[in-house]
């Protein structure tokens, strides 16, 4: 095609928009997006909770001492849950914090299911770990189990404090904040412990040792929270002030079914 037949399909190819047959393409970059439903720090806990929760399971696998007291490495890790789901209920409510807790609950399985099958599958011809494997990991999928078990009424009991509790505070900060993050703590804590110390090490270790493991752990996850308590607080209230919410769950919008996000709710959905 010569240069004076491209001009003339140009022409024409031009002529319908001067006419206004058709209308130029939007501009993208200049329409206004709705803001993430949540707050755009949600999926960050979610993520850091969710990781939290998962090596956990793989942390019991070690049974560690500090002078007379013995505990699993789990310890280390596991009040961090309970720091993020404190997180999450005071600033994003005890609806969002279900959400997140069923999120970690579904990866903690899968990843005893994922252990699990690696501990089945016959091991190659030349690797000789498969019986250190198993001594070591083949504990996880029993830790993450039994875990869930723990964690589901640990982390909703935990929730279900702070939430009521904020409510009877009107929504405080302060030391009432403070009091709100202790007390879920000892609930949770009291509950996740000794639902976990049945469950993973019941018939593996004798009957005192389970009670001195378990009376320890549940002190140490304690101090643990009461010892970061300065910087846990700082995160909520930074958090609200970024998030720009601060729920506070009411009686007759709220429902403390922990299944409520798979059965109909007979309370007020809250709103968006």
């Amino acid at each position: 095609m010569n240069s004076t037949n491209q001009r003339s399909a140009m022409r024409s190819f031009a002529r319908p928009i001067e006419a206004g047959m058709t209308t130029p393409a939007p501009q993208y970059d200049s329409v206004p997006r709705p803001a993430e439903p949540g707050g755009s720090l949600l999926s960050v806990f979610t993520g850091i909770f969710t990781a939290v929760l998962v090596l956990c399971s793989v942390a019991n696998a070690k049974l560690f001492a500090v002078g007379p007291l013995t505990m699993p490495g789990s310890v280390i890790l596991f009040p961090l849950v309970f720091v993020f789901n404190d997180i999450l209920t005071e600033v994003y409510g005890y609806d969002r914090s279900r959400r997140v807790i069923w999120t970690g609950l579904a990866c903690q399985g899968f990843a005893g299911v994922v252990f699990l099958i690696l501990d089945k599958l016959p091991p190659a011809p030349f690797w000789a770990n498969q019986e250190a494997y198993h001594r070591m990991l083949g504990l996880v999928p029993r830790s993450a189990f039994g875990g869930l078990l723990a964690y589901f009424c640990g982390e909703f009991a935990n929730s279900f404090v702070l939430s009521k509790m904020k409510y009877w505070h009107h929504g405080a900060r302060g030391r009432k904040l403070i009091w709100r993050f202790v007390a879920s703590t000892l609930v949770g804590e009291a509950v996740d412990s000794t639902v976990f110390m049945i469950a993973v090490f019941g018939g593996v270790i004798p009957r005192m040792s389970l009670l001195k493991i378990g009376g320890t752990i549940y002190i140490v996850k304690v101090l643990y929270e009461i010892v970061i308590l300065p910087v846990h607080t700082r995160i909520a209230n930074w958090a609200k002030d970024i998030e720009q919410i601060d729920r506070i769950d009411t009686p007759e919008t709220t429902d403390y079914n922990p299944f409520a996000n798979f059965v109909p709710s007979a309370c007020v959905p809250e709103e968006k």
